[in-house]
């Protein structure tokens, strides 16, 4: 009895493994720069819909006649070296209102060095 129970045992996975596909997986390793180019495109297209989001951003296009849904459209359509290229130019772009943060602390560090020195 228990020979023959032995031999249906046996014969049954030997048919279960003809029978059921075996699948090949295989791991690879991926690169940082791909990982680190995924993650900068993300924040690169963050940057820009943030940059559309500001009121005076919002307040131009309007006045040049494109509704903000249509933009944040037209930059979800672009590639990613276009998005990239793109945040490079609004955060190259000079702004003014660092000029005023810049002139303040010149003007405090100027106080503390003529108050500190004076004696």
């Amino acid at each position: 009895m228990k020979s023959a129970l032995t031999r249906m045992i046996c014969r049954f996975l030997a048919i279960a493994l003809m029978a059921l596909p075996f699948q090949g997986v295989q791991a690879g390793m991926i690169g940082t720069d791909q990982v680190n180019s995924a993650v900068s495109v993300q924040a690169d297209r963050s940057a820009v819909l943030n940059y559309l989001s500001r009121s005076q951003t919002v307040n131009e296009l309007q006045s040049l006649g494109l509704d903000l849904q249509t933009a944040k459209d037209r930059v979800a359509a672009m590639t990613d070296d276009e998005v990239s290229t793109l945040a490079g130019q609004i955060s190259a772009a000079p702004a003014g209102a660092d000029a005023g943060a810049v002139i303040l602390l010149a003007v405090i560090v100027f106080a503390i060095w003529y108050f500190a020195f004076r004696r």
